[in-house]
C-alpha cells in the first residue's frame, strides 16, 4: 500500500508540472506572434469591451461571448458575475521577470490597460512593442489544477490513513465510497486490459489518471468552475504521457506487429507499415480529442440553454428551460465518470498491447 500511494503521488505530480508546462508553451506561442500590430489588437480589444458594454446597456445578451468567456482560460477566476479574484501575472520579458496581480491590466470598467509594458488582449497576454513574452502565470486553470491536486492529496492521505487504523476492518466513510471504484479500476479495467503479470506497475498512475480527470471534470460543472479537462493543453499532455508510457514499455512483439506484421508478405509491409506508424500517434491524438471536445460541449451546451431565458425574455419558457438544463446538469455527471472511465480504459488498452506477450512462444 506505501509503494502505491507514493507511485501515485509522483504521477499526480508529473501530470501536474506538464500539464502547467504546456499551457504556458500555449501562452508562450501566442505571444511568440505579437508584433508591430499589438497596438491596433488592443484598440479592437478594448473596442469589443466598449461593444459589449453598449449591449448590455441596451439589454441584449451577448451568448457567444459569455460562452467563450467561461470556458476559456484567463487570468481572473470570476465565480460569478462582477464576483472574481485577480490571479497573479508572472511574465518573463526583455527586461526580467515581472510578478503583480491582474487587476493591473484593467481599468476601473473592466478595459484592458497596459502595465509595465504588457498588456492582456483576448485573454493573452502581449508585449506593447510586440517583443516576445513567456507567460508563466497562475491563470483559471492552473489555480483549479492546484486545488485538484489539493483534492487529490486531501482524499487520498484520508483514505490511506484509514486503512492504516482500521487495517482488515469494513471501511466507514470516504474510505467506503472510494473502495469500490478504486477495486472496479483496478480489476475491470486495469488487469482486464493489462494482464496479471503486468497490471501492478501501471496501477498508480492509471488510477492517479482517472480520478484526475473524474475530479477535474467534476470541478469544471460547479459555478464558475474552470474548463480544465476542456482545455486542449491539458488534454495534450494527458495523450502525450499515454504515448510515452506505452511506446517505452513496448516489447518485441509490440513493435514487430508495426514494422514486420507476421504472416504478411514483405511486398504489402511498404503499405501496412506507415499505416501502422500512423496509427500508434492518433490513438493519443483521437484521446487528446475525444475528452476535451466531449467536455467543452458539455459547457457550450448548458449554457446556450440558460442563455435561451435571457435571449427569449418570455417567462413561461424559462420553466421549461430550467428543467430541461438540470437533466442536461445530471447528464453532464454521467459524463463527466463516463469521460474519465473512457480514457483511462483506453490508455490501458494501449498498454496492455504494447507489454503483451507472444503466447506462441511455446509452440516455435
Amino acid at each position: 500500500m506505501r509503494k502505491l500511494y507514493f507511485s501515485n503521488i509522483v504521477a499526480f505530480l508529473f501530470l501536474f508540472a506538464t500539464s502547467v508546462f504546456a499551457q504556458s508553451e500555449h501562452h508562450s506561442a501566442t505571444s511568440a506572434t505579437a508584433d508591430s500590430t499589438v497596438a491596433v489588437h488592443g484598440v479592437e480589444a478594448t473596442a469589443e469591451h466598449a461593444a459589449g458594454a453598449e449591449a448590455h446597456e441596451e439589454g441584449k445578451v451577448d451568448l457567444g461571448h459569455m460562452i467563450m468567456h467561461h470556458i476559456a482560460d484567463d487570468h481572473k477566476w470570476e465565480f460569478a458575475h462582477g464576483i472574481g479574484v485577480h490571479l497573479p501575472v508572472i511574465a518573463y520579458t526583455k527586461d526580467g521577470v515581472k510578478v503583480f496581480s491582474s487587476s493591473k491590466l484593467e481599468d476601473e470598467h473592466g478595459n484592458p490597460v497596459a502595465y509595465e509594458g504588457l498588456i492582456l488582449e483576448h485573454g493573452k497576454l502581449h508585449a506593447e512593442d510586440g517583443s516576445h513574452v513567456l507567460d508563466l502565470s497562475i491563470t483559471k486553470n492552473v489555480a483549479s489544477l492546484l486545488v485538484s491536486a489539493v483534492l487529490l492529496l486531501l482524499i487520498f492521505i484520508s483514505v490511506g490513513n484509514a486503512y492504516k487504523e482500521r487495517g482488515t476492518k469494513a471501511p466507514k466513510g470516504l474510505q467506503s465510497w472510494l473502495e469500490p471504484i478504486i477495486i472496479f479500476i483496478r480489476d475491470e479495467v486495469v488487469k482486464n486490459s493489462i494482464g496479471e503479470k503486468h497490471y501492478r506497475r501501471f496501477l498508480p498512475y492509471l488510477l492517479t489518471l482517472f480520478f484526475f480527470i473524474w475530479i477535474n471534470n467534476l470541478l469544471g460543472l460547479l459555478p464558475g468552475g474552470a474548463n480544465v479537462t476542456g482545455n486542449i493543453a491539458v488534454t495534450l499532455v494527458l495523450s502525450v504521457l499515454t504515448l510515452l508510457i506505452t511506446n517505452l514499455n513496448g516489447k518485441s512483439t509490440y513493435w514487430g506487429h508495426i514494422f514486420a506484421m507476421p504472416g504478411v508478405p514483405k511486398w504489402l509491409l511498404v503499405i501496412l507499415t506507415p499505416v501502422e506508424i500512423i496509427g500508434v500517434f492518433t490513438k493519443p491524438v483521437s484521446l487528446m480529442i475525444r475528452l476535451f471536445a466531449n467536455i467543452t460541449a458539455g459547457h457550450i451546451i448548458m449554457l446556450s440553454f440558460i442563455g435561451l431565458i435571457f435571449i427569449l425574455k418570455i417567462w413561461m419558457v424559462t420553466p421549461v428551460i430550467s428543467a430541461f438544463a438540470v437533466f442536461m446538469n445530471i447528464i453532464e455527471l454521467l459524463v463527466a465518470f463516463l469521460q474519465a472511465f473512457i480514457f483511462t480504459l483506453l490508455t490501458a488498452s494501449y498498454i496492455g498491447s504494447a507489454v503483451e506477450e507472444h503466447h506462441h512462444d511455446d509452440h516455435h
